[in-house]
């Protein structure tokens, strides 16, 4: 017989936050795509490996990133990570990185500082971890953005 935990994600399968609560879909969040975002410890929407997952569940470090396309006029990139398949009315940011140099192109395994890795209620299916980078201006408006989708399940 199932476990607690696992019984209660199968009854909240189909309770999900939505894609659309995403910052990705924001307004001020929109712009070009042009970044392209990859890693290698996994494409987009592929599983992400066990070493990212969180505390208790995994190894909770982050995974190495690299990307390419922040256009000229960047003055800085932030990053958030959020879980939009969470049963609540809202995603759950599990990073946000602000401040990072326009001319970044990579962040190391386990460098992202204050990362909470993947710890979905086990039985509730896969949750997609959506890595969003975002350029922006001098005044704060996002020039480019690019985004790559991590899957992540606990049985």
């Amino acid at each position: 017989m199932p476990g607690l935990s696992t019984r209660l994600g199968r009854a909240l399968r189909n309770r999900r936050a939505g894609e659309r609560r995403l910052a990705w879909f924001r307004p001020e969040f929109a712009g070009p795509e042009t970044i392209v975002l990859t890693s290698p410890a996994f494409g987009h929407l592929e599983h992400m490996p066990e070493s990212t997952a969180g505390r208790g569940v995994g190894g909770d470090v982050s995974p190495a990133l690299a990307w390419t396309g922040v256009p000229a006029g960047a003055a800085s990139l932030t990053l958030i990570v959020q879980d939009h398949d969470v049963p609540l009315p809202v995603a759950i940011t599990h990073a946000r990185v602000a401040e990072i140099a326009p001319e970044t192109t990579a962040i190391a395994q386990g460098g992202i500082r204050g990362w909470h890795g993947p710890r979905p209620i086990p039985g509730h299916g896969p949750h997609h971890y959506v890595f969003q980078l975002f350029a922006l201006d001098g005044s704060g408006r996002v020039v480019a953005r690019g985004r790559l989708d991590g899957v992540y399940e606990r049985d």
